[in-house]
């Protein structure tokens, strides 16, 4: 199969400077040898996704299916990280930050699985998962 990268998708780094594989190529031979067959990751790297696509099928490597969440941004619309000074999760409340970030996706978790553990709120938001609501959440952080 012919692929015009640079007309498609434009060039990109597979192998740095220094000689280190670049993010693009680690990420698709490690999700290769992993058997990963979907991704769910953060909407910043939605644009690399078709380089990987592209080293994929040149690899002649599956392609998982991809889906890209919204980020949780601050008030400046910096995504949240140490760099721009967003504070840490509380590790002893695993529970309460799963139900926060559920929300955040706009699965409306139920009232009732405040207090549960994480296997019970895991359980139901497997079963409860709706991708749909998460185009309101990009939809509303794009304004």
């Amino acid at each position: 199969m012919y692929c015009n990268v640079a007309a498609s998708i434009g060039d990109f780094v597979i192998r740095r400077k220094d000689g280190l594989i670049a993010y693009h190529l680690a990420t698709v031979i490690d999700d290769a040898r992993q058997g990963i067959t979907e991704v769910v990751r953060g909407c910043d790297l939605l644009d690399v996704t078709p380089a990987q696509i592209v080293l994929q099928r040149i690899l002649d490597f599956f392609t998982p299916i991809y889906m890209h969440v919204p980020l949780v941004t601050n008030e400046r619309g910096q995504k949240l990280s140490k760099q721009t000074g967003a504070r840490p999760i509380d590790g002893q409340k695993p529970g309460e930050n799963l139900l926060a970030a559920l929300r955040f996706l706009r699965q409306n978790p139920p009232g009732e699985l405040s207090g549960e553990s994480v296997e019970v709120i895991w359980a139901w938001a497997r079963a409860n998962w709706h991708p749909e609501k998460l185009a309101a959440r990009r939809q509303s952080s794009q304004k």
